[in-house]
């Protein structure tokens, strides 16, 4: 009876917000780095109050907003391992007990807010544990086989989740109010919302526009798909460029791929369409590949394209503890930090990004550049007060660049490039002067 206890609470609480003026504005995400938090394997407690810690180390680290992955209680029925998945829901206004509490979270929340930093919540609109509550008391917001049993998401062997039937409205009405709680109560900034595409794209149109209403929200889709950015979401994942990226180091696809992609785009975006650029993620990192071990010495020059491409720019945990393990996804499985090796990388990087509006998400100014040799890859980026050229080498060889290449000054590199000399696996973001 708990879902009809908070149906029943949001319903009241709504008349008091009805006034609220409607505001979208998300210009605070405009130069920041998205950082996941893999809450179970951040530290050998795996609680919120552990986590806790690592806060001014992330703060110093410069990231802007933290998504959690999925916080509540994970189902029991056809569990995964020995801890289950985050993303098999078992009560969508609960957290998992081995984290913590509500309050525990609330705290958090308020903490991260203090030191001027964003939360988003993950979270699985999609499909819920056989053991959620509603299963048994609104079996109808179910999609059902031919035999009119439970099924599993289409096209998954996810079978410790059943999937949800958006074609009942009450079922939509629940998510909504579900999704406002969070909002309300915990003060989060957004949700980063799993598997986008499988739930029907005029339930983001209608829920996303009502969270605005109570503050402004970011909005993550995981999906790659330009309707999902036309009315509902800010942003989604840009796999193309992943693939690719993933592809040059695995020798599969030649450099030229890289320039390909933006000057002919697989899928037309609405003009202004952010794009999450990433090389790392949970689902990667778990299910594919060590990120360090595939990309190898082409790993740093990898990052300053995906920091300096347009798009906004995500590191997924222990990235910056140059990560050598896939963490195991339904069993306790602790990052080893140590002194976190790669943090100052990062912290260039990041504040590159934030001191200079060219590499802001707003901006989606590109070219790449003519007459490289073979090996280089290089773009510039620039608004009405600066410019910038970027030159990384994915080569196995030094390269010589012309001279007249590059102007200004170099202001982020490997420490062996110059102007004209780029190393192999080298970097270069010159700052033109004008």
């Amino acid at each position: 009876m708990k879902i009809i206890y908070y149906l029943i609470l949001i319903v009241l609480t709504l008349g008091c917000t009805m006034d609220h003026k409607e505001n979208n504005s998300t210009d605070w995400i405009n130069n920041l780095t998205i950082y996941e938090v893999n809450l179970r394997q951040y530290t050998p407690q795996g609680t919120i109050r552990a986590f806790r810690e690592h806060l001014p180390r992330l703060k110093s680290l410069g990231v802007g907003i933290l998504w959690f992955m999925p916080i509540h209680p994970i189902g029991t029925v056809n569990r995964k391992g020995t801890l289950g998945s985050y993303y098999s829901i078992q009560n969508y206004y609960g957290i998992n007990p081995e984290f913590g509490t509500l309050n525990e979270f609330k705290s958090l929340v308020n903490e991260i807010h203090e030191m001027g930093m964003y939360v988003i919540l993950d979270w699985v609109a999609n499909h819920t544990a056989w053991d959620n509550p509603m299963a048994d008391e609104h079996p109808e917001w179910y999609t059902k086989n031919h035999e009119g049993n439970f099924q599993i998401p289409a096209g998954t062997n996810w079978d410790d989740v059943i999937e949800l039937d958006y074609s009942n409205d009450n079922l939509r009405a629940y998510m909504t109010a579900a999704m406002k709680y969070w909002v309300r109560e915990v003060n989060i900034d957004g949700f980063r919302c799993d598997v986008a595409g499988m739930v029907p794209t005029d339930f983001w149109e209608s829920v996303i526009p009502k969270l605005g209403k109570i503050k402004p929200m970011f909005m993550l889709a995981e999906w790659e798909e330009p309707e999902l950015l036309e009315n509902a979401f800010h942003a989604d994942y840009n796999w193309g460029l992943h693939h690719i990226l993933k592809d040059i180091a695995a020798g599969e696809k030649e450099f030229y791929e890289i320039q390909k992609y933006y000057q002919a785009p697989p899928k037309s975006y609405p003009i202004n369409a952010l794009r999450m650029n990433f090389l790392d993620n949970h689902d990667e990192n778990s299910w594919s590949r060590v990120m360090s071990n595939h990309f190898g010495k082409n790993l740093y020059p990898l990052l300053i394209i995906i920091f300096t491409l347009p798009g906004m720019p995500m590191i997924y945990s222990g990235q910056e503890a140059q990560l050598n393990k896939q963490l195991k996804f339904f069993d306790k499985d602790t990052i080893i930090w140590g002194d976190a090796p790669d943090s100052k990388f990062y912290q260039k990087l990041i504040s590159l990004r934030k001191r200079h509006k060219v590499f802001w998400n707003i901006n989606h100014n590109l070219k790449f550049m003519g007459n490289l040799p073979p090996g280089p890859v290089g773009f510039k980026r620039w608004n009405k007060d600066d410019s910038f050229q970027i030159v990384v080498n994915l080569f196995e060889q030094d390269q010589e660049l012309d001279p007249s290449l590059i102007d200004g000054s170099i202001l982020l590199g490997d420490g062996i490039s110059q102007k004209t000399t780029i190393a192999r696996h080298g970097y270069l973001v010159c700052n033109n002067d004008q």
